[in-house]
């Protein structure tokens, strides 16, 4: 095997809060000028565990801080030489898009790039396809790794066939809290918040994979603790179109496509995220999320020649959120928050206006992945080991340390003449 270690990397300005319903709104950012940012306490882990090959970074920056925040992660990514780490920014990314407009001139939208969570997935895709690894093994920067085995456990059991001779060709882990728990903390819940239970019906779930085998298929995708076989990856794209939550609709993705996930519970991670800049951007951006989901496994379970994906084989998560009931749920949790807690005036925003234009845009895009996903793996094969590309983007993105200019003091003529041994010897 050959794999890559993959992390998106999310810069911004300073640490404001985005607006409400923002496009390139992400759960966290991290601010140019923070001490110690959580790109390098991820690093840092990293340097503990065995055979690593090559680390990617995915520099997400808006155009306003994006020379900046290339400076940041370029020194961090200096001090980590034993990683072989690569950039992939701006620059990079242009690269790849080119070339995919070469082999895929009729695909369209922003599909691979570094904007939206589902297309910067796939610029990582493309760049291990294009760099020849077999494997890839997605990280978060606010990730830790937590022994010298963390790939050795990702790559387990990847490649290989199960007992029932099923293809296992996508595996996720999971992570710990800040307190040691693999579990969501349901302490916070209030009682508006009694209809978006995510979390108790995600800890119903994840008490049954704790106990069982340690490889078993799994209903859930840690984003941040995540391997893909070339089989998987190759094929299957992750979602463009989709606001967040780009890793557990991966799962439907693959499924639709005749294949699945494995959980393993001998493989984690320690999560150590900032905190949410605004909880009801994060609620917006669910909003759209479960909303679309509906929608768009309605159209794949209408389609011939892909697999069904039932809410009754997703018990007890996330089957109550990709079937009809989730609308109640939205309507229900928008309008309480909208009369108790803190922005009270987002909620409103969502409950009186949000619902219905997450609807008509869930309608109008539905379709869009599955058009999209007709031109992946022609794609994937077009630019598989493609060293041209390869070259371009390793000679620019490799960390470099940047050359200090000379500066030359300007002679005098009286210099001049000292140098040479005086006028007569210039002659």
């Amino acid at each position: 095997m050959n794999p890559v270690i993959i992390i998106p990397t999310y810069w911004a300005e300073n640490d404001n809060p985005t607006s409400i319903g923002e496009v390139g709104t992400y759960d966290h950012a991290t601010p140019i000028s923070k001490p110690v940012p959580e790109l390098e306490t991820c690093l840092d882990s990293l340097e503990q565990v065995r055979g690593i090959l090559r680390v990617v970074v995915l520099l997400v920056a808006p155009p306003n801080c994006a020379d900046a925040a290339r400076a940041r992660v370029n020194g961090i990514c200096l001090a980590h030489p034993n990683l072989n780490p690569l950039i992939i920014g701006n620059r990079e990314a242009k690269v790849i898009e080119n070339a995919i407009h070469v082999v895929a001139p009729k695909m369209e939208g922003e599909t691979v790039s570094l904007r939206g969570y589902g297309a910067i997935r796939n610029m990582g895709l493309v760049v291990a396809a294009v760099l020849g690894h077999d494997v890839v093994v997605f990280m978060d920067d606010d990730e830790i790794a937590l022994d010298e085995n963390f790939l050795i456990d990702g790559v387990y059991g990847l490649g290989l066939l199960t007992r029932q001779d099923l293809p296992v060709s996508a595996k996720t882990g999971y992570f710990f809290d800040r307190n040691d728990s693999c579990y969501a903390d349901e302490s916070r819940a209030r009682w508006c918040d009694r209809y978006w239970t995510k979390r108790s019906e995600f800890n119903d779930w994840m008490e049954r994979a704790q106990h069982s085998t340690r490889i078993s298929r799994s209903n859930y995708v840690c984003g941040g603790c995540f391997a893909l076989y070339a089989d998987a990856f190759c094929h299957v794209a992750f979602d463009p179109y989709i606001t967040r939550g780009e890793d557990l609709d991966y799962l439907f993705n693959l499924r639709m496509n005749g294949l699945d996930v494995w959980f393993d519970n001998q493989w984690a991670v320690k999560h150590l995220p900032p905190k949410t800049p605004s909880r009801a951007s994060r609620f917006m951006q669910d909003v759209y999320r479960w909303t679309y989901e509906v929608e768009k496994i309605d159209v794949v379970n209408h389609r011939i020649g892909l697999r069904r994906i039932t809410a009754d084989s997703l018990e007890p998560y996330p089957a109550p959120w990709i079937d009809q009931g989730v609308h109640k749920r939205i309507f229900l949790t928008s309008l309480l928050r909208a009369i108790a807690g803190p922005e009270r005036s987002e909620y409103f925003h969502v409950w009186l206006h949000a619902r219905g234009e997450a609807k008509a845009w869930a309608r109008r895009m539905s379709e869009s992945y599955l058009a999209f996903q007709t031109y992946w793996s022609g794609m994937m094969a077009a630019l598989w080991c493609n060293e041209p590309i390869a070259r371009a983007i390793v000679d620019t993105g490799t960390p470099y340390v940047p050359r200090k200019r000379k500066v030359r003091r300007a002679r005098k003529a009286s210099d001049t003449y000292d140098m040479q041994g005086g006028e007569e010897a210039q002659r």
